[in-house]
């Protein structure tokens, strides 16, 4: 498994800083170690096209498909596929019940 990071700042204006200075702070802060891309935007219209495309895969549970905050995940097979979503406080315990079940 490999996480990646795109780090955007419409929660509450948490990601101020450059990409430099992001990186730095995850890295300095809680020992990230996994890639960190450009700063992006998640929703809206200027919605990056990784990001239009998880949530239309996984779309999540209300009216809006929308990434309601910082730190949702997105599950990805093997293969590509778009196989789930966890909202910012899914545990990585809860997330590793899925890797068994979603990427067979």
């Amino acid at each position: 498994m490999v996480v990646l990071g795109f780090p955007c700042n419409q929660f509450g204006n948490q990601e101020p800083g450059s990409d430099a200075e992001i990186k730095e702070f995850a890295s300095s802060n809680y020992d990230v170690n996994f890639p960190i891309f450009s700063k992006i935007d998640v929703n809206g219209d200027a919605a990056a096209p990784l990001y239009a495309w998880l949530r239309e895969q996984q779309p999540g549970e209300g009216e809006s498909s929308d990434v309601a905050w910082n730190f949702t995940k997105f599950l990805i097979d093997a293969e590509g596929n778009a196989v789930s979503r966890f909202e910012p406080t899914a545990t990585p315990e809860e997330i590793g019940t899925h890797l068994t079940q979603d990427l067979r």
